[in-house]
């Protein structure tokens, strides 16, 4: 608690969930110290959601930030969703006001193991994967941050382990967060509006290594090491201390030479999946874990919700859900490495946003697939393939492909595009797809 001794006045910026847990956590602080801080929220919204939650002792400014209140604060707990190049902040760092965000307030209060994971892509995958095994394997775990809880509301589970989703903005005002350790995925381009470049973006995904007693990197993406290879893993798909290897015509999840699972026995599909469920051995090792004990929970994983997720297989006929893959990237990701008995039955379209569609072209040619294309953009995406017809709607879509699957074929929604122009998000195109695909024939007429 000695971080809180010359603190009294405390801004917290920004309101929802996670300014709620803030704001929570601050009372608890209080009850510790044996005295009351002085807790302040602001949020730049003029109804902004939570705030019939919040209590009628803190006071709320709504609307614009507040100048005074964040100049003659003691600390500054700032959103992720406010930069720290925004002026009124940049004024308060002036006067030697501190800030952070609510990862460092956990920092400060937690002893226990913490295992984090940050990236442009795979990461509440990796998150969730993590804490399901470490459950399995009897250890308990707690699991959030960017994903699902979070961080300050975790403590309050009382668990042995953490494991924690971090963005790229809440990195950038953590500065004391103990790993046992941490994984940097991958790096694409992403929030430019934030940041100066690559490299700035870069940066702030690095400082999740800067007290990490394991650094976990991807082989194949070298923008992901540090500078300081002190403690340094890696995966990767042939290369890396765990990397996929080639066994008796299977693939094998394979750590330090030691073959744990085929991936043929996985329930998550696509070599994405592979490696996350690599990084995911990589981080339960790092925290002296026995993996095998946990290989039953990692075989029965189906995925996040909308992620690859698997939903059904019915008469040998496998349905996976990956909608949310609005942009081509994401759906490259789902197909790279996919290996299927069959058929890909894909299912593309929606709002492309102009995107070049052409880069799927490569990724298909790879694959024995019928491209089922649907929605504003569907037609341009027909292009793409001599083998694909075009449907006004997704449901229509899959009750054509119904008509045809067999046994050892898969059926997709992968769809490369946003969904706004059929669907009001892409939770509910991947809800209505589960539906079509958990229904026989007659009863999708009432979807």
């Amino acid at each position: 608690m000695q971080q809180w001794q010359k603190i009294q006045n405390v801004v917290v910026i920004g309101l929802g969930i996670t300014g709620l847990s803030v704001v929570n956590h601050l009372k608890r602080v209080s009850s510790q110290l044996g005295r009351n801080l002085s807790i302040k929220v602001i949020d730049t919204r003029e109804n902004p959601a939570g705030r019939d939650k919040l209590s009628d002792d803190v006071p709320l400014f709504c609307g614009s930030l507040n100048q005074p209140w964040l100049d003659s604060a003691d600390l500054i707990v700032a959103s992720p969703g406010i930069a720290l190049a925004t002026t009124e902040l940049q004024q308060a760092a002036k006067l030697g006001v501190p800030i952070v965000g609510d990862i460092e307030l956990f920092a400060w209060a937690t002893n226990k193991p913490v295992l984090a994971i940050t990236g442009s892509n795979g990461k509440s995958t990796v998150t969730d994967l993590t804490g399901v095994m470490a459950n399995a394997a009897g250890i308990k775990t707690a699991v959030g941050g960017n994903i699902g809880v979070p961080a300050l509301d975790l403590l309050e589970s009382d668990a042995d382990l953490y494991v924690l989703e971090l963005s790229s903005f809440q990195l950038e005002t953590t500065s004391s967060l103990t790993l046992q350790a941490a994984a940097f995925l991958n790096l694409s381009e992403d929030h430019m509006d934030r940041y100066e470049g690559m490299h700035d973006y870069r940066d702030a995904k690095l400082r999740i290594f800067d007290n990490a007693k394991i650094k976990i990197v991807n082989a194949d993406d070298k923008a992901t090491y540090p500078d300081n290879r002190q403690g340094l893993l890696a995966f990767g798909i042939a290369q890396g201390e765990y990397y996929l290897s080639d066994h008796a015509n299977q693939t094998w999840l394979t750590s330090h030479g030691q073959r744990l699972l085929a991936t043929d026995e996985l329930s998550i599909v696509g070599q994405h999946n592979m490696l996350n469920a690599l990084v995911s051995i990589a981080l339960l090792e790092a925290a002296n874990i026995d993996v095998k004990s946990a290989l039953n929970a990692l075989k029965s994983y189906v995925g996040l919700a909308h992620r690859c997720q698997v939903v059904s297989r019915d008469n040998g006929i496998t349905w996976v859900n990956d909608s949310k893959a609005t942009n081509v990237a994401s759906t490259l990701a789902a197909l790279n490495g996919l290996r299927i008995a069959g058929c890909l039955y894909l299912l593309l379209g929606g709002d492309g946003k102009g995107a070049d569609f052409s880069e799927l072209k490569p990724a298909l040619s790879a694959l024995h697939a019928e491209l089922y294309c649907f929605g504003a953009d569907g037609k341009q995406l027909a292009l793409l393939s001599e083998n694909s017809v075009y449907f006004e709607s997704m449901q229509e879509a899959v009750q054509a492909i119904r008509q045809k699957a067999k046994v050892g074929d898969m059926v997709m929604l992968s769809p490369a595009c946003a969904s706004l122009d059929q669907f009001a998000n892409f939770m509910l195109r991947g809800d209505i797809f589960t539906q079509l695909a958990q229904h026989s024939d007659e009863q999708q007429d009432a979807i």
